[in-house]
């Protein structure tokens, strides 16, 4: 099997306990995820199969969507519910309260200067942080501009207030809730967290591991394995000249001439002029097999490739 299964994964399980759980379901060894989610977070988690294990990094630089209940008026060292409480005071519901947490929630729309937390995989010196905070350390973690794209308040019931995040890769959620409580000057922390989206791959179309071995015992999984390619589709659709030498230069990974191809699918995400080269297409052979990801050089005037799906895993 070679492409992505959008999985659902569930509080309790860590991103590499999807993986292990589904290498066994599918008896296969090469399935990667696209990025990690903390145990009692939920949600999303595209899982590469296969050759489609060339697209985990790829995946785990996309935007994502979250929906989120933070917590203000306390914070812990985990900067969700389930660590140590550091501080904690009452946050009341008033309409003075409600439109300064307003306020200041809507202020991280942009982008921001995030310090990672400690409780995170990120490494410092070849340690893991959370290793750190676990045997009691605590080292200078240098902040990450990230971006928050979309910032809604779904629900507010002070203390707890609910909200849609849309944001760039690298973002903790956890972080966010607990710069807004820190900027409110009451504190917060993340009281619950799910993933709706990541790229094209949505929640609804999600399936549950359960789900997934009912599919297999069925005979029915491979309907739910998407193509490599499907993450691409918004791209330009080139595919090689019948009888040309385009199919030899592709196969083997090598540039080619706009020439050699001819376009099959304009983009679904800028506008097409007529005649023009467009950046970056998804390239096929002459019988419609895909390749790969090239891009246009307009110093050497041909198309380079950038990621090669063809071949081995």
């Amino acid at each position: 099997m070679d492409g992505i299964i959008n999985v659902y994964k569930e509080k309790g399980y860590t991103s590499h306990d999807v993986v292990a759980k589904m290498r066994g379901i599918l008896r296969m060894k090469k399935i990667g995820h696209t990025g990690t989610l903390d145990p009692q977070a939920e949600g999303v988690l595209p899982v590469c199969l296969g050759k489609g294990t060339k697209l985990c990094d790829l995946l785990t630089d996309k935007t994502k969507e979250y929906r989120a209940v933070m917590l203000l008026g306390r914070e812990t060292d985990t900067q969700d519910t389930t660590g140590k409480v550091l501080s904690e005071q009452t946050v009341e519901q008033s309409e003075m309260m409600g439109r300064m947490a307003t306020e200041t929630i809507l202020s991280f729309l942009g982008p921001y200067l995030q310090i990672p937390p400690m409780y995170s995989a990120l490494k410092v010196n070849g340690k893991k942080l959370y290793e750190l905070a676990r045997a009691g350390r605590e080292v200078e973690r240098q902040p990450r501009r990230v971006e928050i794209f979309e910032l809604e308040i779904l629900k507010m019931e002070l203390p707890r207030v609910t909200m849609r995040i849309v944001c760039s890769k690298g973002t903790y959620i956890r972080t966010l809730c607990h710069d807004i409580g820190r900027k409110l000057g009451c504190g917060g922390c993340m009281e619950s967290l799910m993933r709706t989206r990541v790229d094209c791959f949505a929640m609804a179309d999600s399936l549950r591991l359960e789900e997934i071995e009912t599919l297999r015992d069925r005979g029915e999984l491979e309907r739910y394995i998407l193509p490599t390619d499907y993450v691409f589709a918004g791209f330009p659709k080139l595919m090689m000249r019948a009888g040309g030498e385009g199919d030899k230069l592709v196969h083997n990974g090598n540039p080619f001439c706009a020439g050699l191809a001819v376009i099959e699918e304009k983009s679904q995400v800028e506008e097409w002029l007529p005649g023009s080269i467009v950046s970056d297409v998804r390239v096929y052979d002459s019988q419609g097999q895909f390749i790969g990801i090239y891009r246009y050089d307009n110093m050497k005037k041909r198309y380079q490739p950038q990621k090669i799906f063809l071949g081995g895993s």
